[in-house]
């Protein structure tokens, strides 16, 4: 039997998947989570699967004005060490072997707990989001769409977690904010008190549910972790009413928030299926992923673009 994820039986029996806890992994050592293996990941992912900053972003960063790195993403990843940069490499699971290695992962929890299947477990559109970090640096406080299994693989982290039920944190339209325009938060010194705090090394990790609004930076050396996400059906439908909230808001039409007019919201998200399905096939070419973002989450979509905006604008100049 895998054990590539545990925890104490008393959190999953206690909190999963409502509120977070630590847990333990197997994944340190894999070949599969070294930098050069990231290295050549880094080489076949499309670009908009890239996204990568200075590490000396605040806490509270201000999501336009992130500081950025003049590198490559293959050269970040060869000076991780002194290149002074955050990098998240997106949707892994596109690659069939980091696929086949949150599948593991998942598996590992879902026969711990009895079930024969991830969809039994209700581990569905699971995705896999690496992170490789210099030393030093700071991912913002923010918060994301799916459940997640965080794990810390090389180097040491902090890695700081907030309760999603107090909503002097985030409220329900900065929500809206994080999951359909940009995930970061603004950060107050008084949240401190509110924290659950976390020192992880290799080999531990973090249970973070839905929501929950977090900031993590790593210590004295580089630094790779992994989230391994997933989406059940519950979360898939509050987030397609997000988006479609924002949508119609943006183009003027004020939404309640989800679960106010049930009815209504089944509409909305009808539609929504429907507008993906069709949008499916598009979604094979970066080029329409980048439209179809722009069309749905609005002009600032694509912000991870910026780094190589920045340099196109500055080749531009220099001619």
């Amino acid at each position: 039997m895998s054990t590539l994820l545990t925890a104490d039986a008393s959190a999953f029996q206690s909190k999963f998947p409502n509120l977070p806890f630590r847990i333990n992994h197997g994944l340190v050592g894999d070949a599969r989570l070294t930098l050069p293996a990231i290295l050549e990941l880094v080489k076949e992912l499309p670009r908009d699967r890239i996204e990568y900053n200075s590490g000396k972003a605040a806490v509270s960063q201000d999501p336009t004005t992130t500081p950025l790195v003049d590198l490559a993403p293959e050269d970040v990843i060869q000076k991780i060490e002194t290149a002074g940069a955050w990098m998240v490499l997106k949707r892994v699971e596109i690659h069939p072997t980091y696929k086949a290695l949150l599948d593991e992962a998942l598996m590992s929890v879902a026969t711990a707990q009895g079930f024969k299947s991830l969809d039994e477990a209700g581990f569905s559109d699971v995705q896999g989001f690496m992170f490789v970090s210099s030393p030093g640096s700071t991912t913002p406080f923010h918060l994301d769409s799916e459940d997640n299994f965080f794990v810390q693989v090389h180097g040491d982290k902090i890695f700081n977690v907030y309760d999603n039920q107090d909503k002097s944190i985030a409220t329900d339209d900065q929500i809206e904010h994080c999951i359909t325009k940009h995930r970061n938060l603004k950060f107050d010194e008084k949240y401190v008190a509110k924290e659950m705090h976390n020192d992880l090394k290799p080999g531990e990790g973090v249970f973070v549910p839905y929501l929950w609004p977090h900031w993590v930076r790593t210590k004295d050396t580089y630094s790779i972790s992994v989230a391994i996400t997933w989406k059940t059906k519950a979360v898939s439908r509050r987030n397609d009413l997000y988006v479609a909230n924002s949508m119609l808001r943006d183009r003027g039409f004020p939404q309640k928030g989800p679960g106010i007019n049930p009815g209504w919201d089944g509409l909305k998200v009808a539609a929504m299926q429907i507008g993906k399905g069709l949008a499916a096939p598009l979604r094979q070419s970066e080029g329409l992923r980048r439209l179809i973002r722009s069309v749905v989450l609005g002009k600032d979509a694509n912000y991870y673009y910026k780094a190589q905006k920045a340099k196109e604008a500055a080749a531009k100049v220099g001619m």
